[in-house]
């Protein structure tokens, strides 16, 4: 996986790829915020390439998948999906929506807090107040898993996983285009705190996140 910029690869072969391809005649307001995801700077743990996205949610889709990665040590992974309709959605009540899916391992004593998947949520709209966005008619779910191995994976231990998947509408600027990239950092804010990751900038030492795990997140 490349990383992102300031790890990032060459950003033409992105587009290259037949995942990152964005067509010429894709409308002006989506390319634009594609190059703004294709821009923004992100913290040098996080590495993000594109990948193919859905064909069947809206006439036009982009999608990135990112991991936090410390040490040669994935932490946590995720996807983000930009999606536009120039018609307009009345389930999103915009022309733009963002689609995310978020998971990394937890530690045993942390699945086990009641009011993880409340915090869970708040780390996702938290991160995008942190930013000044705002996130219209958002919606998801956080779910955790446990899993426990038998027979010939019986020397496994216990391992538990916490899964985000949300998606938002980001509010449209000037010309019908959303910040993207704003938006994009702010859910790599997200994908670094489930990780573990203290906070990178002055001033969110407030903002609790999760223990490391301690081993990679499995297939």
């Amino acid at each position: 996986m490349a990383a992102a910029q300031g790890q990032r690869s060459d950003g033409a072969g992105e587009m290259e790829s037949s995942e990152g391809m964005v067509a010429d005649s894709a409308p002006l307001p989506f390319r634009a915020a594609v190059d703004a995801l294709r821009g923004a700077r992100l913290r040098p743990e996080i590495e993000i390439d594109p990948t193919r996205p859905p064909q069947r949610l809206a006439p036009y889709a982009y999608a990135l998948e990112a991991a936090v990665v410390e040490n040669d040590e994935d932490l946590a992974d995720g996807r983000l999906v930009l999606l536009h309709d120039p018609s307009g959605h009345d389930a999103w009540q915009g022309t733009f929506r963002l689609v995310t899916l978020v998971r990394a391992e937890l530690e045993p004593e942390m699945a086990a807090d009641p009011l993880l998947p409340e915090v869970c949520w708040s780390w996702l709209t938290g991160a995008l107040r942190a930013r000044g966005l705002s996130a219209g008619e958002a919606s998801g779910t956080v779910t955790r898993a446990g899993s426990h191995y038998f027979g010939g994976l019986s020397e496994r231990p216990p391992a538990s996983q916490i899964e985000i998947r949300a998606s938002w509408t980001p509010r449209e600027g000037s010309g019908g285009v959303p910040d993207a990239g704003a938006h994009l950092a702010a859910w790599c804010d997200l994908l670094c705190q489930i990780a573990g990751l203290p906070p990178a900038g002055p001033g969110d030492g407030s903002v609790v996140s999760l223990p490391q795990r301690r081993g990679p997140l499995s297939p």
